[in-house]
């Protein structure tokens, strides 16, 4: 449980750290958040692939797949729903704020914050679950891929916060409130599937495709949005191959 607590911490002290890194280094190039985003979209995916969907699929018996399948797509499902009520980064970052008043401009800004927090909550709920699988490299893999996709995100909340006119302070712990979304989503999901192992091979699944959906309609059309396909896509692959390795040497 330890384990699981420090590691729920580091990967909503990532989203902290990330605005930290905002605030220093104002200036930061898209293209070098593109590249760290399209890294940690490689990690991802192959962590959904490899340290979900595919155990999901072992520990489901004879029925397996069609455990390992409907969980995929009631969690992509349920973040599509979310995302029709609070829509998330590649609709939000882009927001011309320069364009509205104040109380509008703070307005946006807070909507901004709300959906990043509320979207860390399933991230956070997949690396809880990769944990109660039992297995603790990938669960720790699974887990660094979703802390290297916080950091950049965290640079991005930083910007809107300081051009509305908030507080520095008040956008630190802002961006560490949603941080700590991700930490109560990891131990929901360790506590989860700890509870009752018969929902582990479709809370696996789930995770897996909640994670699938962030990828594809987030983190993909967000790298892709400043010029930097090609250089976002080989970082993808270069994050893909990194977890191939180390799931490869160490599972």
């Amino acid at each position: 449980m330890t384990m699981v607590l420090l590691t729920a911490l580091g990967v909503g002290g990532a989203t902290v750290i990330g605005a930290v890194i905002g605030f220093v280094f104002k200036k930061v190039s898209h293209r070098f958040e593109d590249i760290v985003l399209a890294f940690a979209a490689g990690v991802m995916m192959a962590a959904a692939v490899l340290g979900l969907i595919l155990p999901s699929l072992e520990y489901g018996g004879d029925y397996g797949i069609l455990i390992t399948i409907a969980g995929i797509f009631v969690g992509a499902i349920c973040l599509n729903l979310m995302d029709k009520l609070v829509p998330h980064l590649h609709r939000l970052a882009g927001t011309d704020l320069e364009n509205h008043g104040n109380n509008e401009k703070l307005g946006k800004v807070l909507l901004f914050v709300a959906a990043i927090a509320i979207h860390n909550l399933p991230e956070g709920i997949a690396a809880g679950v990769g944990f109660g699988a039992g297995n603790t490299e990938q669960a720790l893999m699974i887990a660094g891929g979703i802390a290297l996709q916080n950091i950049p995100e965290g640079m991005v909340v930083v910007g809107p916060m300081l051009a509305a006119g908030v507080p520095k302070g008040r956008a630190l712990m802002l961006a560490f409130a949603t941080g700590l979304v991700e930490v109560i989503g990891t131990l929901i999901g360790y506590l989860g599937v700890t509870v009752s192992t018969a929902i582990l091979p479709f809370a696996l699944a789930f995770a897996g495709g909640t994670m699938l959906y962030v990828i594809s309609d987030e983190m993909i059309p967000e790298t892709h949005a400043h010029g930097s396909q090609r250089g976002a896509t080989y970082a993808l692959l270069v994050g893909f191959c990194v977890m191939l390795i180390s799931d490869y040497f160490l599972g």
